[in-house]
């Protein structure tokens, strides 16, 4: 039985000072107007959290498969506390979509664990534009919305040292 740990969520959950938190959003050009959902649903899940407008920088890459190597240059930087990643692959008729998906997926996990800043992938993989449109839109189901919360849910247990208890995760 899984648990939807954003549900559950208490305000001890998350960062204890959002206002000093630094986010950046690396979005990917491609279905741009998809993504520019994923950002909406991504700047205001922070901004209700406390996040100040002004310590939240969206960069913009081509699309998904730059997207790690953005994110990778900013988090060297090291002047954010988290990256998210933000784009839309959708289905086509060949297998570069699995390619594209596979690769970016990968690269956002190798910096995730290597990486001083908390990253987390809200790129959309699906089949096709209702999916994305649904996974983009205005209510709880907007992925941007998903990955900022977990970018803020991480950064809230890095800082209490992994002992971080959510009701019903052990």
């Amino acid at each position: 039985m899984s648990t939807d740990i954003r549900r559950h969520a208490r305000p001890g959950d998350l960062p204890d000072s959002p206002g000093d938190l630094s986010i950046a959003l690396v979005c990917g050009r491609f279905n741009r107007g998809v993504v520019e959902g994923l950002v909406d649903g991504a700047t205001e899940t922070l901004a209700a959290h406390g996040v100040a407008h002004e310590s939240i920088d969206v960069v913009w890459a081509p699309g998904a498969l730059e997207i790690p190597q953005v994110a990778a240059t900013i988090a060297q930087a090291g002047r954010h506390d988290a990256i998210v990643a933000l784009g839309a692959v959708i289905r086509g008729d060949t297998y570069h979509f699995e390619v594209v998906c596979d690769q970016s997926a990968a690269g956002l996990m190798q910096l995730s664990m290597t990486g001083d800043a908390v990253v987390t992938n809200g790129i959309l993989t699906v089949d096709d534009d209702e999916q994305a449109r649904v996974r983009s839109g205005t209510d709880e189901r907007n992925k941007g919305h998903e990955a900022a919360l977990a970018a803020l849910e991480t950064i809230a247990a890095r800082r209490h040292g992994g002992s971080l208890h959510i009701r019903g995760v052990r």
